[in-house]
């Protein structure tokens, strides 16, 4: 029988340095798009694709994450007093809306590293990891995709993206080939090999990881085998082309639109694009645009 999985891992320690000034005070996880953090995206898709245990590794300087997720006592008796109902189910749903626990990554050592953080929370089952950088709107969540791809063959399964060739070397890169699957259509592959960061004449193919992934607790002796990478780092790609030594993993190119909320122009895009679905505010915001000057 296939174990199944019951935890997804938030890395959150990273500096965030690409949104300074902003991020010199607040970790980059709380920047708001719309009126919701992006690490608050992240977790709702994980709850909605049926996990309920969240781990979140931070780091220093990252406490407003656990406050976020936490009881605000104050803030729900000030709403109270003031009956104003509707703000304090916003402010309930958050606290409760899934059970969190959190582990500390001293030093920015990499993504696999920080995956390394979470080994004695998780234990020996399988569990998925989310990049809350990476937002993903899509009619079923991406992670649950991924979930429905590890129900099937109990093996390791990537988020796959197909990326211009003038931008493969920012990502993670699989050399893979697609193989039928009832309900994966012609987004399911088979990964050959892994590439972190090619330059573009010797990426294997266009086929990128995005930051969603379920993994089978084999990664972590993985992680731990493997040498440090560029910069000192233990890179999760390093990691999962260990583990394909010795077990099977696939890649599936989701269905759905990918928002990479880490870099300032993609954070712009998502604000907007989320902005026009809200029913209360994508009436007033798309006239304001339309009256734009551009």
């Amino acid at each position: 029988m296939i174990p199944k999985v019951r935890k997804a891992v938030f890395p959150a320690a990273g500096l965030g340095t690409r949104f300074l000034p902003a991020t010199k005070a607040m970790p980059k996880e709380m920047l708001p798009l719309v009126d919701k953090p992006l690490i608050q995206y992240g977790v709702e898709e994980a709850i909605h694709s049926g996990i309920q245990n969240i781990i979140i590794v931070t780091g220093r300087g990252k406490s407003s994450i656990e406050d976020h997720f936490d009881v605000s006592f104050e803030m729900e008796q000030l709403l109270s007093s003031k009956n104003k109902k509707e703000l304090l189910q916003v402010v309930q749903s958050v606290s409760e809306m899934t059970n969190l626990a959190y582990t500390r990554q001293k030093q920015a050592l990499g993504l696999g590293h920080a995956v390394l953080q979470a080994k004695e929370l998780v234990g020996p089952e399988p569990f998925a990891v989310v990049l809350s950088d990476d937002v993903i709107d899509a009619g079923v969540p991406c992670l649950r995709q991924l979930l429905d791809v590890y129900d099937f063959y109990g093996a390791s399964v990537v988020a796959l993206m197909e990326v211009p060739k003038d931008q493969i070397s920012a990502y993670g890169v699989v050399d893979a080939e697609p193989i039928s699957h009832v309900a994966g259509g012609d987004r399911l592959y088979r990964i050959r090999n892994l590439v972190e960061k090619p330059k573009a004449e010797e990426a294997p193919s266009n086929l990128a990881i995005i930051g969603r992934y379920v993994l089978t607790p084999e990664i972590f002796g993985s992680i731990e085998s493997i040498e440090p990478g560029s910069g000192g780092e233990l890179q999760l790609t390093d990691a999962l082309k260990h583990l394909l030594r010795s077990r099977p993993i696939y890649g599936y190119k989701f269905e759905g639109s990918r928002y990479d909320a880490g870099d300032k122009l993609g954070f712009l895009k998502a604000t907007v694009e989320f902005g026009l679905k809200r029913h209360d505010l994508g009436g007033p915001f798309r006239e304001y645009l339309k009256k734009l000057t551009l």
